[in-house]
């Protein structure tokens, strides 16, 4: 299977969200514990222990986010390699610290093989270790290796790394007005987090706490300017944005948009999930979308010049700004400069949009719920299935914070009218049929549903659970297929030494074929392998399985048909 680099860094950035999930509770009691508020100890040392801990819990949570079935054993594996990369550096060399990049790495690792790895069948005599028990094993010998790799090369990379992290700090606002604005380009292609993960985890050193984020919730005086920035534009820009959309859109159509653009504008203000906002208009008017990046920038650069100092968990929303006032530096200046960008922002977009006739919400065309060829209005999961060009069309269902992120088969297929009234925000179509449809915080809602509504058609898109790939073959759900050709179904009996060399035909772990065969040695694997099984595993002398994937089970169930009949 070739490489995809692109869905490579998209499932990157997807399972990042899970650890970062984690951080504003941990921001919330460890700043809820400081002496200025309640001042209990043990609160603060609770959110103190997750933030001492980011590595494990990327480790874990990246292991988790990587695995087909979002499976426990790929977390497990994933601490456990972290735990065996961390011990083997320090045994090399003390000074080396990767920070989070190691837990990132060995999660990585982790979900990696748990996708390879996690049905894999061994010998009788190790069959205890088969299966999902084996990623953990074969992680820790990885995470050996690693470590060692890393102990001879990481000392340059990591002088590289702080030399990095430092330029963009002591380039002052140059650096910080790169890094704004390259934060914003980034939310097209989902890739952004993977930046911020460098930024906010990686960057700098106080005390042991690495990253501006850890630092300035450590009290680490210089942290905090490369998360400042980000409050003027969340909590007024975007929504003088949304205003501005709203008093531009047609008479008529003002209500229609009103309570969406008001949800989104309020969203951003009080949390700082501006994604669904921005998708307004990041492909209606590209040009003002790059202006948006570069005042993001420049905000990070004049709040920097202005010697102010804000931090946050999770993102640059009020919730955020009057958790972390007490460690602020100068935080009050926030309300006047963003007033001023919440002025400012009306404008350019007032302007555009009239200027340019820009085709944003409510100067569209009404877009109408999905319906079904009857006309009745569909729920949602099937609604989205549907529009994403219906159960066949969809290889993987997936969700970060606010996006769907999914693999089709047909791009053509999708209904991009249908998603937009469904409430998608945009659609951003990749390479290799990767899509992904900004939701807003119920993207993970909608891509549960979607994944119930392919279920329920017999269409499961992603690994099934632990009870279900357990359970007996004849107990497993199967998706309706068309059987094999008649000519098909020739080639796979002579490759398989003949019907009389067939005893019994099964599906197992819904991508395998288990054969019972009275001569193993009449099986011609390059045959078999031209017909598409990826790999041959023996599981004694007469039984066998073919790695087969989603024509698993129309083979077996051909096959047993032939049994059945030639018997009889």
């Amino acid at each position: 299977m070739r490489f995809d680099p692109m869905g490579a860094l998209q499932q990157l950035g997807r399972s990042l969200m899970l650890p970062i999930a984690v951080l504003p509770i941990a921001g919330l009691l460890l700043r809820m514990g400081q002496p200025d508020l309640l001042d209990i100890a043990f609160i603060a040392q609770a959110g103190n222990a997750i933030f001492e801990n980011l590595p494990l819990i990327f480790a874990i949570g990246v292991g988790v986010g990587i695995a087909d079935d979002s499976n426990g054993a790929a977390g497990l594996a994933g601490a456990i390699g972290y735990l065996v990369i961390t011990a083997v550096l320090a045994a090399i060399n003390p000074d080396i610290n990767m920070g989070v990049l190691a837990g990132i790495i060995a999660g990585v690792v982790a979900g990696l093989w748990y996708n390879r790895c996690k049905n894999i069948a061994l010998p009788d005599y190790l069959a205890f270790f088969a299966g999902r028990r084996f990623i953990p094993i074969v992680t820790g010998l990885t995470a050996l290796a690693l470590g060692w790799l890393f102990g001879m090369i990481w000392p340059p990379v990591q002088t590289a790394i702080d030399q990095s992290g430092q330029w963009m700090i002591d380039s002052g606002e140059l650096g910080l007005f790169v890094y704004g604005t390259l934060n914003r380009l980034l939310i097209v292609t989902g890739l952004h987090h993977v930046l911020n993960s460098l930024v906010w985890f990686v960057f700098g050193n106080f005390e042991g706490a690495t990253g501006d984020l850890h630092r300035f919730f450590a009290g680490d005086p210089s942290a905090g300017r490369f998360m400042t920035g980000f409050f003027p534009v969340m909590m007024f820009g975007l929504p003088a944005a949304a205003l501005a959309m709203y008093h531009t859109a047609v008479r008529d159509q003002r209500a229609r948009v009103g309570g969406m653009l008001f949800s989104l504008a309020l969203t951003a203000f009080l949390t700082g999930i501006t994604e669904p906002l921005e998708f307004t208009f990041i492909f209606l008017a590209p040009v003002l979308y790059v202006v948006h990046a570069l005042l993001t920038g420049l905000s990070m650069a004049v709040m920097s010049w202005l010697d102010v100092r804000l931090g946050f968990t999770f993102s640059a929303g009020t919730f955020d700004y009057l958790l972390s006032y007490g460690l602020s530096s100068r935080g009050w200046l926030l309300i006047p400069v963003g007033l001023l960008y919440a002025l400012l922002y009306y404008m350019i977009f007032r302007w555009a949009i009239v200027r340019f006739d820009l085709k944003t919400p409510g100067r569209d065309v009404v877009m109408q719920a999905a319906v079904s060829e009857e006309g009745e209005v569909q729920e949602r999961g099937p609604a989205f299935v549907t529009a994403l060009g219906g159960s066949d069309n969809l290889a993987s269902v997936g969700a970060c914070t606010t996006r769907l992120r999914l693999v089709v088969r047909a791009v053509e297929q999708i209904d991009e009218a249908a998603l937009k009234g469904l409430g998608a925000r945009g659609v951003l179509k990749l390479k290799g049929g990767h899509l992904q449809v900004v939701m807003g915080p119920i993207a993970d809602g909608v891509a549960e549903d979607i994944r119930t509504a392919l279920r329920a058609r017999g269409k499961p898109v992603e690994a099934p659970d632990v009870a279900r790939a357990m359970a007996p073959a004849a107990e497993q759900e199967t998706p309706i297929q068309s059987t094999l050709k008649d000519a098909d179904l020739s080639h796979w009996l002579e490759a398989l030494g003949g019907v009389d060399n067939l005893r019994c035909s099964e599906l197992v772990a819904l991508s395998r074929v288990r054969l019972e065969v009275s001569e193993p040695s009449s099986i011609d694997q390059n045959a078999l392998s031209a017909l598409g099984v990826a790999g041959v595993q023996r599981v004694s002398d007469h039984c066998l399985h073919l790695v087969l994937g989603e024509q698993a089970w129309i083979v077996a169930q051909q096959l047993q048909t032939e049994i059945q009949r030639h018997g009889s």
